[in-house]
């Protein structure tokens, strides 16, 4: 018996993550963890300026895990906090010229650390199959809350 497709893709995907996760968490550089590169990706993705609150959310972390995460970003300068305007309790968070170079550091050893065991998945295949991971991926972010 066969798993059904939507079960059979999220297994697939899962097992990706978890491989790729472990090999760019041993390329990265002294310190920096795949934990703070998705809070430098979320910021690059989606822009600076977002609470800790909204980070936290959009990462499926809790809060104090994310403070945490945060706290060590400024710390190697990474980012940067300010009051938050509206609600005087909170901060916003927004990267600095090193986080976005971190980010890009980040991005280019994943890509050179995966790209040379997966070769013959084509970039074609790639840009084929991107779209639908997208609308699966945004299906899952709408119906989280």
């Amino acid at each position: 018996m066969s798993d059904p497709p939507l079960f059979a893709l999220l297994n697939e995907v899962s097992i990706i993550e978890h491989l790729a996760r472990n090999r760019l968490e041993r390329a990265l550089p002294e310190g920096l963890r795949v934990s703070h590169f998705v809070v430098l990706n979320h910021l690059v993705r989606m822009g600076d300026g977002r609470s800790l609150v909204r980070i936290a959310r959009a990462v499926q972390v809790e809060r104090p895990a994310m403070t945490n995460t945060i706290q060590k970003l400024e710390a190697r300068g990474l980012v940067r906090l300010e009051p938050d305007p509206r609600d005087g309790r909170g901060k916003l968070v927004f990267l600095t010229p090193a986080g976005r170079a971190a980010r890009e550091e980040a991005v280019a050893i994943a890509q050179a650390a995966v790209a040379p065991v997966a070769g013959d998945v084509s970039v074609a295949e790639i840009e084929m199959v991107l779209p639908v991971l997208r609308r699966l991926r945004a299906a899952l972010d709408r119906a989280r809350d």
